[in-house]
């Protein structure tokens, strides 16, 4: 049995019906779980000794608007999460959709794994992806003031606000974008009258 079936029948003994899917595909497992069963799951994934996934290596934000060109039905926004088990050698990713589109929210795993807290300060930030019992949830990477998420597949590509520096105020101010939108239609670099020697 390979490391990969073995660890994929671990998953399903261990975890069982907490699990809504499980998929295996270019020689990775992803699994995936209502946010109800997220710190269960978390849990027996981190301490269960057939799993002992030590380490959460990443997380992010997924904004699933216009995904496949249109043809999503499913929630909108999820959060993946990346776990190694250094003891064990193997990886497993999670995939978890809140429930809500119009404010999507999810628990910390901060009490779990600290790292999370600025993976999903992160997330926040760039996808308006709540995480509930966090001890910090601010903005990392955008400004103060900042409005919007700039992630979010229905951002404008030129932003809502534009700062500069107004040397009356003598400070920097935010305003309304001024930029005109324009449609950046590639030039097509036509063949005729190139001579090929």
């Amino acid at each position: 049995m390979t490391r990969l079936s073995q660890l994929k029948e671990n998953l399903q003994q261990v975890l069982g019906d907490k699990l809504s899917t499980l998929v295996e595909h270019v020689d990775e497992l992803t699994i995936e779980c209502k946010p109800g069963n997220l710190l269960e799951v978390c849990s027996v994934l981190r301490d269960h000794s057939q799993l002992k996934f030590e380490q959460l290596i990443d997380l992010c934000g997924v904004d699933y608007a216009d995904y496949g060109e249109g043809t999503w039905s499913g929630l909108r926004f999820a959060t993946v999460y990346h776990f190694l088990s250094i003891s064990l050698n193997h990886r497993v990713r999670l995939r978890v959709f809140a429930s809500e589109d119009d404010f999507p929210v999810l628990p910390t795993l901060v009490d779990l794994w600290s790292v999370a807290n600025w993976f999903e300060r992160e997330s926040f930030d760039l996808y308006g992806i709540m995480y509930e019992g966090h001890p910090d949830l601010r903005r990392l990477l955008t400004d103060y003031g900042f409005i919007g998420h700039p992630f979010r597949k229905d951002f404008p590509m030129i932003g809502n606000v534009e700062m500069r520096y107004d040397p009356e105020q003598q400070r920097v101010i935010y305003q309304p974008v001024t930029i005109d939108p324009r449609n950046n239609v590639p030039r097509v670099i036509r063949q005729e009258g190139f001579h090929h020697g």
